[in-house]
């Protein structure tokens, strides 16, 4: 099967730069007021997802006629969030990766929301990602290529009780058979020495999470 990437626009915070990261064969999905940020920037959504209770009547228009197709969902009777809708989707269109723009900001309850939905990324073999202006996010169960994408720092958290057989090869900071238990912060603010480093796990996940001021 041909590899698909898959990218969710949802309505946090948006680099403007992200559309220049928008490659030919990419599917696209707005969701909420991430769709409206598409349109205002000339992209058309392969479809749209969402409530739609952050954009007005006019927004919600323009979103409709410049989507190639529309989901719209009661605000009030809905089960999953809008972000949520958008990455069931990206699972029906069977990606390979999905990443998330948007999905952070001040509702921090909405941020690790989505962190914690790469776990069905891994769960379905998809590789899941979250990028904004200051952060890209990453969660791995065996070995992840980390590549200096202009970040200062790369950080290393357990989204399990515990992960064992750490290794990273080149990193200021290397590791070799290490366990890392949940909120234990060793792993905090690590560099990458080159272009790139590896980073691999026998057991548990990990959250890679490459940041900046």
């Amino acid at each position: 099967m041909m590899s698909k990437r898959v990218l969710i626009f949802a309505g946090g915070e948006i680099d403007p730069k992200a559309v220049q990261e928008i490659e030919q064969d990419d599917f696209i999905i707005g969701a909420d007021r991430g769709a409206l940020f598409l349109v205002e920037n000339g992209i058309k959504p392969h479809i749209s997802v969402g409530d739609f209770d952050s954009v007005n009547p006019e927004e919600f228009l323009r979103i409709k006629e410049f989507s190639e197709d529309i989901l719209s969902v009661d605000a009030v009777n809905k089960d999953l969030t809008d972000t949520e809708l958008a990455f069931d989707i990206a699972i029906d269109q069977q990606a390979s990766e999905i990443i998330m723009i948007g999905v952070t900001g001040t509702r921090l309850d909405h941020t690790l929301s989505n962190i914690q939905m790469m776990l069905r990324g891994l769960q379905h073999q998809i590789i899941s990602k979250i990028w904004d202006r200051n952060n890209y996010i990453t969660l791995t169960g065996s070995t992840s290529i980390i590549e200096d994408r202009g970040y200062t720092y790369v950080s290393l958290l357990a989204l399990t009780p515990e992960v064992t057989g750490i290794h990273l090869d080149g990193f200021q900071y290397p590791l070799v058979d290490a366990t890392l238990k949940m909120g234990q912060s060793i792993g905090v603010s690590n560099r990458l020495l080159g272009s790139k480093g590896t980073v691999t796990i026998d057991s548990g996940l990990l959250l890679i999470i490459q940041s900046k001021d």
